[in-house]
């Protein structure tokens, strides 16, 4: 196999035991079938359930898997960024282990990459087994997300994609511990392509992105790649400002050019209300920001990893490339 580039496919898991085997089992038959040497890093993100005892038996059985266990649940990003950084390949695929992206998507992925595509990504045509809510929200959240970001982000991609080497790498300059790497990937640049597919039902288990994390989610995108709330709260602060002190020339007026005026309680505890909820919503919008500066100054590592089981895989040697 000499000559021919090494891939690392990544899988990020958290209670997946009932799509383990499966999951397994076809990205084995894809990549035997592509013929480059290859290696599965799965990642147990702090499971509960039995996947660390299944990912280890995996990799009992076969030595090019590669298993990191993390020493907590640290969230679906972190642990795709433990892969990526672990994963030796030329080629990088970072797919879900519950089978709803279609394994059998990579070959076409390794075609455009052999093209000089350095970022593959996987664009939802169709999104089996979700809710008419869940597609919903999906579908505003990525537009939203566009609207409001400093990049562009390909509408309707998920984490499904191929990435180069390069890739791979220039990620790794990128240290930020809230991170969204869909919009990570399209800050990067490079030259990249969308790949439409239709999204399957999950294979067995539940989803592990109720809509709490889907917003924590957006709030990341949002927070770190626009900022656009900041402006929009100037541009509050400037109208507050503005009618503030048109309502203090009409007073004055009222007050030292008449003789009658009404005391107005209604109205002043009216704009009381309006101005303490403005205030309220602009320390909200600064707060999120100032959060994000006090979690990066920590410099904290984003994961930490409790065992680490490494595939005996023999890298090409540079030489044979």
């Amino acid at each position: 196999m000499a000559g021919l580039p090494l891939l690392s496919v990544v899988v990020p898991c958290y209670n997946e035991e009932a799509c383990l085997t499966a999951c397994y089992r076809r990205l084995t038959a894809v990549m035997t079938e592509i013929g480059s040497p290859y290696e599965l890093v799965f990642i147990d993100d702090g499971s509960t359930d039995a996947t660390p005892q299944l990912l280890d038996a995996l990799h009992c059985a076969d030595q090019r898997v590669v298993v990191l266990s993390l020493s907590r649940n640290f969230g679906h990003q972190p642990a795709v960024t433990a892969g990526m950084e672990a994963a030796r390949g030329d080629a990088v695929v970072i797919i879900d282990s519950d089978l709803q992206d279609p394994p059998e998507l990579i070959p076409r992925m390794l075609e455009l990459w052999r093209q000089k595509y350095q970022v593959v990504y996987g664009v939802r045509i169709d999104r089996g087994g979700e809710s008419k809510f869940k597609l919903l929200t999906a579908k505003y959240f990525y537009r939203t997300l566009n609207w409001l970001s400093d990049v562009e982000i390909p509408l309707d991609s998920g984490d499904f994609r191929l990435l180069d080497r390069s890739v791979v790498d220039a990620f790794g300059q990128m240290p930020e511990r809230h991170r969204l790497l869909r919009a990570m990937s399209s800050w990067i640049g490079f030259n990249q392509i969308g790949l439409p597919y239709e999204r399957a039902n999950r294979v067995a288990g539940t989803t592990k992105y109720p809509l709490g994390k889907m917003m924590a989610l957006a709030m990341d995108g949002i927070v770190s790649f626009s900022t656009v709330p900041l402006k929009f709260v100037t541009a509050i602060g400037f109208v507050a400002a503005t009618a503030s002190f048109l309502g203090i020339v009409y007073t004055l007026i009222v007050r030292l050019f008449t003789r009658s005026w009404v005391p107005g309680w209604a109205i002043s505890f009216t704009g009381m209300l309006l101005m303490s909820g403005l205030q309220l919503l602009c320390l909200g919008v600064l707060g999120e920001y100032i959060g994000r500066i006090y979690t990066e100054s920590k410099q904290r590592p984003l994961y930490l990893l409790k065992q680490r089981l490494q595939a005996t895989i023999v890298v090409p040697d540079a030489g044979d490339q």
